[in-house]
């Protein structure tokens, strides 16, 4: 027994087809409205089944299952693209004011005994400041890179 049904206006059929024709637009979406086609049931015709769009599409059942239940639910826009992301996976360490703290650190004199800074003596500073918790050499060497800033 199916739960969910592909039932296409004609502004749903516009979209697709505006979809279909773009250059814009990845294979991934391209595909989801193929199915949203052959899913339809409004046509008059009898709607392809889950297993034969599958097989027709190049996709696994699940896709098509999925694809139906999104434009069913929640409408051509979500069945068809992807939902953005509202911050990045994990926040970068390194802001504005940490990059701030890192330059300032290296155009600073050296500390007494050496004639320079190391990457890595900026990085321990820095932590023993309370800029940050922790922070890898490798990472204030890219900040000082993006600075144009060499330690020579």
């Amino acid at each position: 027994m199916q739960k969910w049904f592909v039932n296409l206006t004609k502004s749903d059929h516009k979209k697709i087809k505006m979809v279909l024709r773009s250059k814009k637009v990845s294979m991934e979406v391209k595909k989801r409205a193929q199915i949203l086609l052959d899913l339809d049931e409004t046509g008059g015709g009898v709607p392809m089944t889950v297993n034969a769009v599958a097989i027709k599409r190049g996709v696994s059942e699940n896709t098509v299952v999925n694809t139906r239940k999104k434009f069913a639910e929640q409408g051509i826009e979500t069945a068809l693209f992807r939902k953005k992301r509202e911050s990045p996976p994990v926040s970068p360490k390194v802001t504005g004011e940490v990059e701030a703290h890192i330059i300032a650190c290296a155009c600073s004199a050296a500390p007494e005994g050496f004639t320079r800074w190391s990457v890595q003596m900026i990085a321990d500073k820095i932590v023993l400041n309370g800029v940050v918790e922790s922070i890898s050499n490798e990472t204030v060497r890219l900040v000082l890179k993006k600075q144009n800033l060499s330690l020579t």
